[in-house]
């Protein structure tokens, strides 16, 4: 199995201090003695929760929903970190493009998503006979527009980080003092995030926005990539610190070739850099 080994682009020292220990003993506590399943794509946010509810809860059983949405990858990556932290994983599949209203994109999308992820996340733990169903979502993921939050919460899943004021910076401290090797790990998001809302998502325009996103990391040595659809453009997003290894002429001929026999006019370098929810920003 192939490993991979990330590195964040910035200054930044994760350490552990006696304020974020005291956050995680609240989360342990309030998961002890319970028999637990956890929402698990394999990400830092959701690995440090399974490791958590791993060493807390009477029984620990972590879920990861694949679909169309879901890069290929992240779900290699659930597969080997549940088996580093050692816990039971089950996978299951979601037809994400049956649902009409998802694939119409509207700008409540995550919301239905995630009111969908959740009935699978609770019908699972039903079916296992599990108490609680949680989620990883951060202290820090609370700012700008995240409808998926309150579909979580009408649906009853738990949000141990958000209810303990954990930040992204603390889950990662925990994560490298823990061992874990996805503490510097990129964030990852759906591949419906990609799009404009009311640009209706077909399978190859998910086919060829994540196949461009692979191209992007193998030739630039980049991990956190994110390519935009705009119609016949695809705007290319890396952290502002990765963005000199774009500007290579053969390599940049290289991609613009890839992005146009995906069937697309025009590839463009965002020179903003990589941020959450740039689609929100228009």
């Amino acid at each position: 199995m192939e490993t991979r080994t990330w590195a964040i682009s910035r200054a930044t020292v994760w350490a552990m201090d006696s304020s974020t220990e005291e956050k995680f003993s609240r989360v342990a506590d309030s998961l002890s003695g319970k028999s637990v399943l956890v929402a698990f794509s394999g990400g830092v946010d959701s690995s440090v929760l399974a490791h958590v509810a791993a060493g807390a809860a009477s029984r620990a059983a972590l879920l990861t929903v694949s679909s169309q949405v879901v890069p290929a990858d992240e779900v290699q990556r659930a597969r080997s970190i549940s088996s580093e932290i050692g816990a039971e994983h089950i996978i299951v599949e979601f037809d994400w493009l049956a649902d009409e209203n998802l694939i119409k994109n509207p700008r409540h999308r995550c919301y239905s998503c995630k009111r969908h992820l959740a009935e699978i996340w609770k019908s699972k733990a039903k079916e296992l006979g599990l108490d609680l169903v949680v989620e990883g979502t951060t202290a820090t993921e609370e700012m700008g527009y995240r409808p998926g939050l309150e579909a979580l919460k009408e649906a009853g899943v738990a949000s141990p980080f958000i209810e303990a004021s954990i930040s992204k910076e603390e889950i990662r401290a925990y994560a490298k003092e823990k061992g874990i090797s996805v503490a510097d790990a990129p964030s990852n998001a759906c591949l419906a995030t990609r799009f404009p809302y009311g640009e209706t998502i077909t399978q190859d325009l998910l086919s060829s926005i994540e196949s461009i996103e692979d191209k992007v990391r193998a030739l630039f040595n980049v991990e956190c990539v994110r390519a935009r659809y705009h119609g016949d453009l695809v705007r290319i997003e890396v952290e502002r610190e990765k963005i000199p290894t774009a500007f290579d002429p053969d390599k940049m001929k290289e991609l613009d070739s890839f992005v146009k026999g995906k069937g697309f006019s025009y590839a463009t370098l965002d020179l903003a850099g990589y941020r959450t929810g740039s689609m929100d920003e228009t």
